[in-house]
């Protein structure tokens, strides 16, 4: 039987979404084993004031398999 956890994790990346995802997961797997994957619970950019986007936001629910 395999027990499994959800951890929060927030990324950003100054180009996108889906990078943001990327780089959190690339970085979850550094720290945490067996990541079998993710909820994107939250997305949201950060303005520069001049009408363009500063940073890309995401907000993750990561799920892993603790090891027995």
């Amino acid at each position: 039987m395999s027990v499994a956890r959800v951890t929060d994790i927030i990324a950003a990346s100054p180009n996108s979404f889906d990078e943001a995802v990327k780089l959190g997961i690339e970085r979850a797997n550094k720290t945490l084993k067996n990541v079998q994957g993710a909820w994107v619970q939250d997305m949201k950019v950060e303005c520069d004031g001049n009408g363009g986007i500063k940073e890309y936001r995401v907000a993750m629910k990561v799920t892993f398999v603790l090891a027995e």
